[in-house]
């Protein structure tokens, strides 16, 4: 009996928490239509001039809430480094730089896997601090990990880096959109 009463307690408070991992902020039915839209759903609230906020809840609806932001690079002795964080953890380090500095990332390329409610689309990027710079300050890839619930898609995770004099972008991440 005592081993019922455990088993049923511990499925209660597993559903409890299932239910509340939901997001109490619907999202923007068009956000997570195709793997497509919800890119650019994240490029979009992470973009904006000095001085906007940006819609964070609208942010939070598009990434599953054990989601990671792993920005990848290397120190100046070569070794590589990566910082995982959760969307929370990104908002609060990232949120008050993209506010106060300006912040435009524009896509200029896009590749995509998907196989059944999965998908893994590198989207190759550009930089800007205003929508009017001519030259981008910074370019990369971000590798985004996508998941589709039968109802959505959902960012479980982005993974990326930044192009560098000894890493440069290859052609065929640049230009296309698949």
């Amino acid at each position: 009996m005592k081993k019922l009463y455990t088993l049923v307690t511990g499925l209660i408070i597993t559903l409890r928490l299932l239910a509340n991992s939901t997001d109490s902020i619907p999202a923007n039915p068009h956000d997570v239509s195709t793997p497509g839209a919800i890119i650019t759903a994240v490029y979009d609230v992470i973009s904006g001039p000095a001085g906007e906020k940006r819609n964070w809840d609208r942010m939070r609806t598009l990434f599953v809430p054990d989601a990671r932001m792993i920005p990848t690079g290397k120190k100046p002795t070569g070794e590589g480094v990566r910082k995982a964080m959760s969307v929370e953890d990104y908002i609060a380090s990232s949120g008050p730089f993209l506010e106060k500095n300006g912040f435009f990332e524009t896509e200029i390329g896009r590749k995509t896997e998907q196989y059944g409610n999965i998908a893994q689309v590198f989207s190759t990027y550009e930089s800007r601090k205003t929508k009017e710079d001519e030259k981008p300050f910074m370019r990369g890839v971000n590798s985004f990990q996508l998941w589709n619930d039968g109802k959505r898609w959902w960012v479980i995770n982005i993974l990326w880096e930044s192009e560098t004099k000894e890493n440069i972008i290859p052609e065929k991440y640049i230009g296309r959109i698949n």
